[in-house]
């Protein structure tokens, strides 16, 4: 089903102000939710409205809390969120951040006490706007079996790294550094899909296709779950994803004194966050810097294609050119989501 992208965003936004957020944070969660969608990014878009209106009537998110900064040096902050809003957090987060490299050619701040904040590919986005290499990192709910284990002790775990270019979009690369997001997992529940092999384990710590169970599993915390990058064991370097989730947790939660992802959740969200912008001019000439990228770009587009393939793509041209035809045409949601959308207008009497 397609859905105007402005009806999306006031919806969205008026949903927020109902569970009682200002403008201000009502209209970042909007744009960052209705962003995933644009972008074919169903499993961070308004699918995860449900999830944020349950969190705030739990009183998991305080839809109030404002970020504090507790720690500040020229190039590097420390804040903690408060349980508020994790979108409005890491917005005022990144600006901070892009302020600093602004000023002094880099940037950096950790966060904790926040609740999921969306796709991390938005707040990366945001420093290379301004011209900045971005980066935007968070750790999870524990959702993550770490290699030889069955146990979700670590988070999905994302990276975002956005770069400038002289094209009209940047390089933007947003991963998990799992095998899959959860997001991925409640999308082919909905759909009632089975999940590729390798995609996670059961309590057993073996293979299973079936995304409600491992959804049931991780929501009782009863072991299994999603796989690191590589999948189970070594022989498809597991490990080296494993570490790759570990690093994004020192990064965020070890950095900020915050609760690693096996404590968040627990009464609060208490989620963790990492965000730097680099200035490409404390390294050189800028538009140089930019010229040099594209050379590496264009070599790997031209490049030699594998059998019935027709392009080579690099990262973020397919979720920029999805977005374009949203525009146009519609901003594209499944079945099930459209009608839990307008369950949730029904349920807080809002036009739909």
């Amino acid at each position: 089903m397609k859905v105007k992208r402005e009806k999306l965003m006031n919806f969205t936004a008026d949903v927020m102000k109902k569970m009682g957020c200002d403008d201000e944070k009502a209209r970042v969660v909007a744009e960052v939710l209705v962003e995933a969608d644009m972008r074919g990014i169903s499993s961070h878009g308004v699918a995860r409205l449900k999830r944020y209106v349950n969190h705030i009537k739990e009183r998991i998110i305080d839809p109030n809390g404002e970020p504090e900064i507790i720690f500040e040096t020229p190039v590097t902050l420390a804040i903690d969120g408060n349980n508020g809003v994790g979108q409005h957090i890491a917005k005022f987060s990144m600006e901070k951040v892009i302020e600093k490299a602004k000023k002094y050619g880099i940037g950096m701040a950790t966060v904790r006490n926040s609740n999921h904040y969306g796709i991390a590919g938005y707040y990366a986005e945001m420093a290379v706007k301004m011209g900045l290499v971005g980066i935007s990192l968070t750790n999870t709910a524990p959702l993550v079996v770490h290699t030889f284990s069955r146990e979700a002790l670590l988070g999905t775990n994302p990276i975002a790294f956005a770069f400038p270019t002289s094209e009209k979009y940047p390089i933007l690369i947003d991963m998990a550094t799992s095998v899959a997001p959860r997001g991925k997992l409640e999308v082919y529940s909905r759909l009632n899909k089975k999940i590729p092999k390798g995609w996670a384990v059961d309590e057993t710590g073996h293979t299973t296709t079936d995304p409600e169970k491992v959804l049931s599993n991780l929501k009782q915390r009863k072991g299994g779950g999603l796989l690191p990058l590589g999948g189970e064991g070594e022989e498809f370097s597991g490990h080296k994803g494993y570490g790759l989730v570990l690093l994004v947790e020192l990064l965020t939660s070890g950095l900020s004194l915050g609760s690693f992802s096996y404590d968040t959740y627990k009464g609060k969200g208490k989620i963790t966050h990492f965000f730097a912008a680099l200035d490409p001019a404390i390294f050189g000439n800028p538009e140089k810097i930019k010229e040099h990228a594209m050379e590496l770009i264009n070599s790997l587009r031209s490049a030699k294609k594998a059998d019935g393939k027709e392009r080579i793509y690099v990262h973020g041209e397919k979720e920029y050119e999805k977005r374009e035809k949203s525009l146009e045409c519609g901003v594209e949601i499944d079945e099930p989501t459209y009608y839990e959308l307008r369950k949730i207008a029904e349920n807080l009497d809002i036009p739909w």
